[in-house]
């Protein structure tokens, strides 16, 4: 096959996208402390984007390495698998955020871990099942006029995987507009009962709605052209478009580990203490997990 620059450019996103997301799971799997379900939510995030990193890296070199039917529906079975469940990682910790906020008081509790755990088997076993359908036979191999935007999806396998994209990014936008209100009314609040300045709580009102813009507009500018063209587009569409909107949507895992991970203060501790350790010989640091407390 003649080399395309735009597989080019994934391949070498999927590289980056594998290194950038390896570290967040290294520090979160070797660091005890980092057990709680937050860190669990957002280690499942950079697992699966990690698993789409080096699901663009494997299918570019069995593609133009390896040709094969086999090997090219496994590869794109990973892709589907790996972006579904980062996906749906994000929505569980929207939920989890979401859940922290409402039951503040009994947030710490085995209730919570249970939970934690139930919404990541179903996370990764429905993202398993959207891989699984072109592996075990949902394709267009055999009946090309039924090919999508992506080969070998089936147009009526991307339609689901769109319809899927575009409710999780309504429940999330739901659910981050009720976070918002909740913390500004609680800053309004704590403003009232400790005589702060009028106005005072604008400053976490801002940071709120901040946020709210960073997370939800990163996930829409990613996602939501290629949801989109999803729908409207079919084979007969250029593949420049395709590509054109594909790309972004890989940024999202990117993206991902400098929203959730790198911009957390405990991660960025462990870190910053990992990059000093290797410059000194002191010991490096250990992070106290909670048996030490």
């Amino acid at each position: 096959l003649a080399l395309n620059p735009w597989d080019v450019v994934l391949c070498i996103s999927g590289t980056i996208i594998s290194c950038e997301n390896a570290i967040v799971v290294v520090v979160i799997f070797y660091t005890p402390a980092f057990r709680a379900p937050m860190f669990l939510l957002i280690g499942s995030l950079a697992t699966a984007d990690l698993l789409a990193g080096l699901g663009l890296v494997l299918h570019f070199a069995f593609v133009y390495l390896v040709p094969s039917e086999a090997v090219t529906l496994l590869t794109v079975g990973l892709l589907v698998t790996s972006f579904t469940a980062s996906v749906s990682s994000l929505l569980s910790i929207t939920i989890d955020r979401y859940l922290s906020l409402y039951n503040a008081l009994t947030y710490y509790s085995e209730r919570t871990v249970t939970r934690t755990y139930i919404m990541l088997i179903l996370t990764w076993g429905a993202s398993l099942c959207y891989g699984l359908l072109p592996v075990m036979g949902w394709n267009c191999l055999r009946e090309p006029s039924s090919c999508s935007i992506v080969k070998p999806l089936t147009r009526s396998h991307l339609l689901l995987l769109s319809v899927s994209f575009l409710a999780v990014f309504a429940a999330m936008l739901q659910l981050y507009v009720q976070i918002c209100r909740v913390v500004c009314r609680h800053a309004q609040q704590i403003a009232v009962q400790r005589h702060f300045p009028h106005g005072s709580h604008d400053v976490t009102t801002r940071k709120g709605i901040a946020t709210l813009a960073l997370v939800l507009g990163t996930f829409a500018s990613c996602w939501l052209p290629f949801a989109v063209y999803g729908l409207l587009g079919d084979r007969s569409s250029p593949a420049l478009y395709t590509y054109a909107t594909l790309l972004p949507a890989t940024y999202n895992s990117l993206l991902n580990p400098v929203i959730y991970a790198f911009r957390n203060q405990e991660i960025q501790k462990v870190l910053w203490a990992v990059c000093c350790g290797c410059f000194s010989s002191s010991p490096p640091f250990r992070s106290r997990s909670p048996s030490d407390v």
